[in-house]
Formats: C-alpha cells, sequence, structure tokens
C-alpha cells in the first residue's frame, strides 16, 4: 500500500509540474506569442465551463484557424486536446484528494467540465492506467 502511495504521489508531482510548463511558467514562455499565451489562461481559468475552440479563439482574439494553427506549432496539440488534458489533470487530483463518502466519480468530472461520465472515464483510463473509480477509492 505504500508503494502505491508513494506511486501516486508521484504522479501528482508530475502533473503539477506539466500543468505548470505547459502554462508557460518556464523560459519557452518568450518564444510563445501573446495571442497564445491568453489563450492558456483563458482555458486555465475556464476549463470547467463548456468552452469550444471559438470561444478561444475569442479570448485570444483571433480566428480559430490561428489559434489551431498556434497550438499546433508551439505546443504540438490541439486547443481542444489541451483542454482535455487539463480537464483530466484537474479530474486526478480532486478524485485523489476526494473523499469517497461524499464524492462520486460522476460529480467531479461534472465539475472538471465532462459533461459524458462515459467518455470521461474512458479518457481518465487511457491517460492514468486505471479507472477513475478505483483512484477515488485509493484516496
Amino acid at each position: 500500500m505504500q508503494w502505491n502511495k508513494s506511486l501516486i504521489c508521484f504522479v501528482g508531482q508530475s502533473l503539477r509540474e506539466s500543468e505548470r510548463m505547459m502554462r508557460g511558467n518556464d523560459k519557452t514562455t518568450a518564444h510563445q506569442p501573446r495571442m497564445l499565451r491568453r489563450a492558456l489562461d483563458f482555458i486555465h481559468e475556464n476549463s470547467h465551463y463548456d468552452i469550444t475552440i471559438r470561444d478561444i479563439a475569442s479570448a485570444a482574439d483571433v480566428t480559430p484557424r490561428a489559434i489551431q494553427y498556434a497550438f499546433r506549432e508551439h505546443l504540438n496539440t490541439t486547443p481542444l486536446e489541451y483542454l482535455r488534458r487539463i480537464r483530466l489533470e484537474r479530474a486526478h487530483r480532486e478524485l485523489l484528494s476526494a473523499d469517497p463518502a461524499f464524492d462520486t466519480v460522476t460529480s467531479i468530472a461534472g465539475r472538471c467540465g465532462f459533461s459524458h461520465p462515459g467518455r470521461f472515464s474512458s479518457a481518465y483510463k487511457q491517460v492514468f492506467g486505471t479507472e477513475p473509480s478505483r483512484t477515488l477509492r485509493s484516496s
């Protein structure tokens, strides 16, 4: 059991570092266009809402195509995939710190911006290698 807790702590630290880097808090920030930084900030601040590519582009004051290009060029991903990853990381952190007696996977997924529990579970398992319900029970 101690090994599992160590692994969970390591994964949590890795996720925090990943999020810090994705938000642009490293030396690559200077090389990212301002509109990309605005888009990233918008995603992080609004990931729990039902946002679209148009919302992200509007926040960055560019067209949807321009923001898609910037994400591909600088982050090697799409805006919506980036959004999904941020939501999954947030859900993972919440599942690890939740009380199974009071929280459910569905409620946590909803708070993190996922409207379809089945799709959330599939995406979560693909990224973290386990079902979200197991993560919740282990917290």
